[in-house]
């Protein structure tokens, strides 16, 4: 990746809620095409650092990067305008609205007051299409449909809107293997647009099978990060479990492969 200038820097930031300390010179670097593994406990300063990120919190202190530009996000809109994507556990689709109108929700096309259903619908169809989405109909509630369709159209989503960073927070937490499977192969075709993604998971099989590198982090701090088959498995879930960087495993690609 060190041919490539960096989608996102943030550099030394620290944030504390109310005398405890969240974050302290936390960094990270994502690169264009790239899936960047983010790790630790609950509590290790993942999602702090994450909604730092997105504009949900305020830094203290530190730097974030975009494209190498200086930036300060005062709220979500604000990293949103900058191509910054968030897709949470708790997804954030209305049960009880279709397809067309989660994918437009507080975007939506309007003409003179009124809203422009049918390009709306057009423009999800297309959208869905191009990321080779499937779904039985665009006119069902989403309540109805399965967790890997509902999961792809938030990510359907962000990309219909120009995202360039995508941050995913256990996005495969409550899907089964298939439906899993189905938003692996989405993020790798996103990954080959050039997009860049922070993938926030407790999954270590997951992340261990298409990450590029992970970043590791233990009481609001780094731990490490490097390319993710410089460890093996079981030396990362060392590393998360001690707060304490491994020498670079030498036989990290034969471990897993026996």
């Amino acid at each position: 990746m060190s041919d490539k200038k960096p989608l996102v820097e943030m550099i030394n930031i620290c944030k504390h809620f109310a005398g405890l300390q969240a974050l302290s010179n936390a960094s990270l670097e994502l690169f264009p095409g790239e899936v960047l593994g983010l790790l630790g406990h609950n509590g290790a300063g993942k999602s702090t650092l994450i909604k730092v990120l997105a504009g949900a919190h305020g830094a203290d202190s530190g730097e974030i990067k975009i494209s190498g530009e200086s930036v300060e996000f005062e709220n979500p809109n604000n990293a949103r305008a900058y191509g910054i994507e968030t897709i949470y556990q708790e997804l954030a689709l209305c049960g009880n609205l279709n397809a067309s109108a989660n994918l437009f929700m507080g975007r939506e096309l309007t003409s003179f007051g009124f809203l422009r259903t049918k390009a709306m619908r057009v423009e999800t169809q297309q959208a869905l299409t191009k990321l080779s989405i499937k779904i039985k109909s665009l006119d069902v509630d989403v309540e109805t449909m399965s967790g890997g369709q509902r999961q792809a159209i938030s990510i359907g989503r962000a990309v219909h809107f120009d995202a360039k960073i995508l941050i995913m927070d256990e996005p495969t937490a409550a899907l089964g293997m298939e439906e899993t499977k189905m938003v692996i192969e989405l993020i790798q075709e996103l990954k080959s647009t050039g997009i860049g993604i922070i993938w926030i998971s407790h999954d270590i099989h997951d992340v261990y099978a298409f990450t590029d590198r992970i970043a590791i982090m233990n009481g609001g701090k780094n731990v490490i990060t490097c390319a993710t088959k410089d460890y093996t498995q079981d030396e990362i879930v060392s590393m998360i479990i001690s707060g304490r960087a491994l020498p670079k495993s030498q036989n990290s690609e034969v471990s897993e492969a026996n």
